[in-house]
């Protein structure tokens, strides 16, 4: 790739970057506007804003690095990750938006009444946030050195700047107008070289795919081998788990809902959010095919993940081809922007109202220093998967993503189903089922993570353990509710009502 073209292309995102940010600084002065941008947020910029940050590293380089290796059986990831909308939106879309919270400790504190569940609820924010950060930064570090040859660490950095330097200075007012942007750079960045890709492929006669690589002949064969695991069928069936009910346990995700104006809003975002990644979804596959086409096998030493970088200038020769690198450079580097300020605004906000605020500024409730205390959050909230990330070795950005979505779904789905739609849900039982679906899954990702490849069903079992510890999960929280009838909080009828009565009845009513 042409290092100037690439270099140009970065800069100009993270340019637009910052001075698209800055318009929020310019509004974001109250409580509300940094943590959910005064609730004024219309359902299509809304919709944008979600379709910007949830577009991560994984959806613009992993997705197609795992459709190049493994086969056509990796495109279930992206159809999870939009199904997950789905069921949100049927779900509990709505009554996120009328709990009148700001992040999802708040909503666990005022559905349960409890402080300790609120902390529980603290951590795994913060957990689940840095794990999915991490993928963000690494992939960072590999498109830049892609591009420019410099050292991994310096494209993590660059991330690291711009997203606190947008999320400290205006909060979700900035962020938001930032991610709606980035979603319809990112979809013309990837957009317009899979066209021109397609036609250079079409006018060379259409070759078939050559699958006798590092894959093997069952790279066009479904469910022969998922991820290279033993048990694809189970592998298969445990993403989608995890996929479909991960999504409304990403706090990033669901802290959107909380700038809707109401619950009405909520739910036509969502609609527009499917249909948003449902068209950015058609093109990943699209380089992934093509890889296989025109670089059948990788160099040695390089990633799958960077497949959708390396591929215009094995197609095209020249400038073109080096453009159209460049093009999608910047498109990377806008998914990473965007993704890392969703996260880095959720889990900043979690750590300032429950770890680094002082209890004067929630008596006083004096914005200035909340303001200050949220900017402190957010260096911290960066820092530390930076730190993390260049002592890590990359598992695959999609692989990565998946562990976050597994331990969501395993801890805060069954939270927020039964929270939003059983009365009989007790703090006990809330508790439980958070320590022992948080510690399943979470036992999972660090085995995985740092314990090396496991063959057999326990490597399975271990690699994608939604499928069990997510109905774990849930059972614990039931069986224990129902056998501690006792701590069935006091307001859960007041409560219930004001997460399912319609906005207008309330205002007729006042």
């Amino acid at each position: 790739m042409n290092t100037a073209y690439g270099i140009t292309a970065i800069t100009l995102v993270c340019a637009v970057t910052l001075v698209t940010g800055a318009f929020g600084l310019r509004v974001s002065r109250t409580t509300s506007d940094f943590f959910v941008a005064g609730r004024t947020v219309t359902p299509y910029r809304n919709a944008s804003a979600i379709g910007g940050e949830y577009l991560s590293a994984a959806s613009f380089l992993g997705i197609a690095g795992l459709v190049y290796a493994s086969g056509f059986d990796m495109l279930w990831f992206p159809v999870g990750y939009t199904v997950g909308y789905v069921v949100l939106l049927v779900l509990v879309a709505a009554p996120l938006r009328r709990s009148g919270a700001y992040t999802l400790p708040d909503f666990a504190e005022a559905r349960l009444e409890s402080r300790s569940i609120r902390l529980l609820c603290s951590v795994l924010v913060v957990g689940i946030g840095w794990l999915y950060l991490l993928p963000q930064l690494q992939g960072a570090g590999l498109a830049f050195r892609v591009v420019t040859g410099a050292p991994a660490w310096v494209g993590g950095l660059v991330v690291v700047v711009v997203v606190v330097a947008n999320v400290a200075a205006g909060g979700m007012r900035s962020i938001t107008l930032v991610q709606a942007v980035q979603y319809w750079l990112k979809l013309t960045a990837i957009a317009v070289p899979a066209f021109v890709l397609v036609g250079a492929w079409v006018g060379d006669g259409a070759p078939g795919p050559r699958v006798l690589g590092e894959a093997g002949p069952s790279w066009a064969e479904p469910l022969s081998g998922f991820g290279g695991q033993d048990h694809a069928v189970y592998a298969t069936y445990s993403t989608i788990i995890a996929l479909a009910l991960g999504t409304m346990g990403l706090p990033h995700v669901l802290v959107r809902f909380y700038t809707n104006p109401d619950g009405h809003a909520a739910r036509r975002t969502t609609l527009t959010v499917v249909a948003l990644l449902g068209v950015f979804y058609v093109f990943p596959p699209v380089y992934a095919i093509l890889g296989r086409v025109y670089l059948p096998e990788l160099p040695g030493g390089t990633r799958a993940d960077s497949i959708v970088l390396a591929l215009p200038s094995a197609v095209l020769h020249g400038q073109s081809g080096q453009l159209l690198s460049a093009v999608l450079a910047g498109g990377a580097f806008a998914a990473f922007l965007s993704t890392a300020s969703g996260l880095t605004m959720s889990v900043a906000g979690v750590l300032d109202q429950d770890l680094l605020r002082s209890r004067i500024s929630r008596i006083t409730g004096d914005d200035h220093v909340v303001a200050q205390g949220f900017r402190l959050a957010t260096v911290v909230a960066m820092v530390v998967p930076y730190a993390a990330a260049r002592l890590t070795e990359p598992i695959g950005l999609a692989t990565t993503v998946g562990l976050a979505f597994a331990l969501a779904a395993s801890t805060f789905c069954p939270l927020l189903v039964l929270g939003s739609w059983w009365r009989r849900l007790t703090t006990v039982g809330a508790a439980a089922g958070l320590v022992v679906g948080g510690t399943l899954a979470a036992g999972a990702v660090l085995v995985t993570m740092l314990g090396g490849p496991i063959g057999g069903w326990p490597g399975s079992l271990l690699a994608q353990p939604a499928a069990w510890s997510t109905p774990i999960a849930f059972a614990v929280m039931v069986v224990v509710s129902l056998a501690t009838p006792s701590r069935v909080p006091r307001g859960t009828a007041r409560t219930m009502v004001r997460l399912h009565s319609p906005e207008d009845l309330a205002l007729h009513r006042d």
